[in-house]
């Protein structure tokens, strides 16, 4: 593999995943005769992103001599049977929480690969075409929970005599974690801090992210580093105004969240909406919402659901009160759990006002595709989101204003109510992540931003350079950075050129998919323009024009 062979002095840090993207986190590290992971995430997204998912590794399986893993959300850890198909025997260090979790998450994971492949595979065989197996199956990802070992928060692990590291609260989600490693080699310590997804301060339910005192090197998130949340205090009320005013009209709500962590946290707001202090107008909408079912259409969800009530001992203070008072916060009436997918279809079938909450957050996957084709065609009806959508998603499609999507191959009118609570965001946004940097008693010497768009990386970086002065590396995919006394840039790991030219042909074929759905949203606007008596003939002469313009642009390309 090139210069990934070579044994170094130094730590070296490879970047193959989550760069200049929020999805597929995966890095390479090098140090005291070492080789490791942090993170073997799953890309998700556009199709050139989950390209990436069935690509080779970028490394030998076999060198490998351990796996650190952040947190057990999909972007971090849905690679991670793959890696065992592959061969991969060696530890995989994680917080009991994360180990807990990864026992369902991955397994659901896999049955969506061998769900999503089936449907795929029907397509193949009517073109003539033979079938493609799945990513991995949900029994292939059972059996590779065999190599996790379970953790505590602050307790500092001695991999071997030169190698330790410690995980410490990220405050993302149950169980995520900062990781901390000191190597030692030729008589020098090098710490590297790799902080996973950094937790939005004010997250229900958890604490908040552990303050590290010094590193020398920092991989960082940057999800949010070009936004701020909306300091709102009251998005429980928020939600509550939102819900309401659906409900009233009849209409249904579908949350689409990740099965774990912002699922729990919302139960647990509404759960708190009762010791909210009250006047008369929001007696009436708690009431509305209290009459009204709440369904967690998961069983994911349900299974999270208890493996938080097993590990209370991680919640923060105010909730671990709660719950010895004998209130349980993921517990109040109206709350249904369904199971099996007989279930799930049975509630696009009521006629009845609910609440729906099911995954994925990104509406990619699983059950949520269905709620959306039942509901996003409704004006009475409401899409709240509250968690990040990544580029590529067909949440993001959403949230953006598409005026169609495609759902199952049929065009679906996006005609409900499409709303967006922030502040139920799992990760920091630009001022927390530049108060972590501030925090550290002694600041890291160079920051990587990785887990982030490019815009805004680019702005967190001059942020950060302009309060601070650290150096900081916005690292490409497949580049190695060895962390001397000055960070030397190695270049990039053989392959990546095949891989970019790859990937740049699948990002063509996404341009297109996406002109594609332009040019039906302008052809529905245009349809719209026509039929309207007041349109001015001298406008549709000029749209008539451009139109032209543009046919002829794309007949050019085509003899092209």
């Amino acid at each position: 593999m090139g210069t990934m062979r070579k044994r170094g002095i130094f730590m070296k840090i490879t970047f193959l995943g989550a760069t200049k993207t929020v999805t597929g986190s995966n890095f390479l590290v090098e140090a005291a005769g070492k080789k490791f992971l942090v993170d073997c995430g799953m890309y998700q997204g556009a199709a050139q992103d989950e390209w990436e998912n069935s690509s080779p590794f970028a490394f030998d399986v076999n060198e490998l001599d351990f796996m650190l893993l952040t947190h057990a959300h999909i972007d971090h850890s849905g690679r991670i049977p793959k890696l065992y198909n592959e061969g991969f025997r060696k530890p995989i260090y994680a917080t009991k929480a994360t180990c807990d979790l990864c026992s369902i998450m991955l397994p659901d994971s896999g049955h969506i690969q061998e769900m999503e492949i089936e449907w795929k595979n029907r397509k193949r065989v009517r073109k003539g075409l033979d079938p493609i197996p799945p990513l991995y199956t949900a029994e292939e990802a059972q059996k590779c929970l065999e190599v996790f070992c379970p953790v505590k928060y602050d307790e500092i692990i001695d991999i071997d005599e030169n190698i330790h590291v410690r995980f410490n609260d990220a405050g993302h989600m149950l169980g995520s974690s900062m990781i901390e490693i000191w190597a030692d080699e030729n008589g020098k310590r090098t710490k590297a801090v790799f902080t996973g997804d950094l937790g939005n301060n004010d997250i229900p339910l958890l604490s908040e992210p552990t303050m590290i005192e010094d590193a020398d090197y920092l991989v960082m998130e940057s999800t949010y580093g070009g936004r701020l949340h909306n300091r709102d205090e009251n998005k429980a009320t928020e939600f509550l105004k939102i819900v309401s005013e659906t409900l009233d009209k009849g209409g249904t709500v579908v949350i689409p969240s990740f099965a774990v962590g912002r699922t729990q946290e919302i139960l647990y707001e509404l759960n708190q909406l009762k010791d909210i202090v009250q006047d008369e107008d929001f007696r009436k909408k708690y009431e509305t919402l209290m009459k009204a079912p709440v369904y967690v259409d998961s069983p994911l969800a349900i299974s999270a659901t208890e493996i938080f009530k097993d590990n209370m001992d991680l919640f923060d203070e105010e909730t671990q009160e709660i719950m010895r008072s004998g209130d349980n916060p993921l517990e109040f009436p109206g709350l249904q759990f369904t199971r099996t997918a007989e279930e799930s279809k049975e509630l696009n079938a009521k006629n009845e006002s609910s609440i729906i909450i099911s995954a994925s957050g990104m509406c990619e996957v699983g059950r949520i595709k269905h709620h959306l084709k039942h509901n996003l065609w409704n004006p009475n009806s409401t899409i709240l989101f509250v968690g990040y959508q990544a580029v590529g998603t067909l949440g993001r499609k959403i949230v953006d204003g598409a005026k169609t999507v495609k759902l199952f191959g049929e065009e679906i009118a996006v005609n409900a109510r499409i709303e967006y609570i922030e502040g139920y965001s799992g990760h920091a946004d630009q001022e927390w992540l530049l108060n972590f940097i501030y925090s550290f008693f002694r600041k890291p010497k160079t920051i990587f931003l990785v887990h982030g768009e490019p815009e805004g990386q680019v702005i967190l970086k001059q942020k950060i350079q302009g309060t601070t002065e650290i150096p900081v590396i916005i690292p490409e995919y497949g580049e190695q950075y060895e962390l001397n006394e000055e960070v030397e840039r190695l270049g990039r790991i053989k392959g990546t050129k095949q891989r970019e030219k790859q990937y740049i042909r699948l990002e063509v074929l996404g341009r297109i998919q996406t002109l594609k759905e332009e040019l039906e949203d302008m052809s529905s606007i245009v349809k719209e323009e026509m039929l309207n008596e007041d349109a001015n003939d001298g406008d549709i002469e000029k749209l008539n024009d451009k139109i032209k313009e543009l046919e002829q642009q794309i007949v050019r390309i085509v003899e092209g």
